[in-house]
């Protein structure tokens, strides 16, 4: 829960700072930081893969993730979710700017891989360096939304405790009695989404990698290594 709680100070933080300096931050400085943040998360997704100690085990996870990732269409579904609640719960107050703002931060917080693989590895292992480095990403981001929709965006901070928080715990719970090396791969798997994260706040690619698609992948290592295993046994 440290984590997530240095994760909902960023955001009340950030968002002050934004109702403060509101019209005075230049998109320049918004990008620069975004770069900045980029490299840094690209450096903690880039240490978690290494740690694998089966490489193959994490590119049958990602290819095999990835498309199902892809024939569910995750990420679409998740950019429809927050539209929906955005579209409802701003026509429902009458385009309140206090409700679009914790409307739309609280979607952008909370939906995106960085708070699930933040979440896993600070239940299961401990570290919350996923977590951190999201919490400066979202305290940068919430300053320059609090400056553009107001005080709502304070306010996504209660999602963000709950959900990032709850997540922690159950991860907690499950990863007591899970195998170790089974934990290794599933943040090996993770650390290898998050540098498609970074990639994606690099503007690297043409086509914005759809990282959403890729959740899957984090958990199929529960059924690759006790599988490769048992083949290992049959040969020999």
């Amino acid at each position: 829960m440290i984590a997530t709680i240095i994760n909902v100070v960023f955001i009340l933080v950030g968002g002050m700072l934004g109702l403060v300096f509101k019209n005075r931050i230049s998109a320049r400085f918004s990008s620069c930081l975004t770069f900045a943040l980029g490299l840094c998360v690209l450096g903690i997704g880039i240490s978690s893969m290494i740690a694998t100690e089966d490489t193959l085990c994490v590119i049958v996870c990602m290819v095999i993730g990835t498309l199902i990732g892809e024939g569910i269409n995750i990420e679409k579904r998740m950019d429809s979710l927050g539209e929906v609640l955005r579209r409802r719960l701003i026509k429902g107050e009458g385009n309140n700017r206090f409700v679009e703002g914790f409307v739309t931060a609280s979607v952008l917080f909370c939906v995106g891989a960085m708070a699930i693989n933040g979440s896993m590895e600070a239940g299961m292992n401990g570290n919350y360096d996923i977590l951190v480095s999201k919490s400066v990403i979202d305290g940068v981001t919430s300053i320059t939304f609090a400056a553009a929709m107001g005080v709502g965006v304070l306010f996504s901070a209660l999602p963000i405790l709950l959900y990032e928080g709850g997540l922690t715990i159950i991860f907690a719970l499950v990863g007591r009695g899970m195998d170790p090396a089974v934990v290794n791969e599933m943040s090996a798997v993770g650390g290898t989404i998050i540098v498609g994260i970074g990639i994606n706040m690099l503007g690297l690619p043409k086509e914005k990698l759809r990282v959403g698609n890729m959740l899957p992948a984090i958990f199929l290592p529960l059924a690759y290594l006790p599988v490769a295993r048992a083949l290992g046994g049959l040969m020999g």
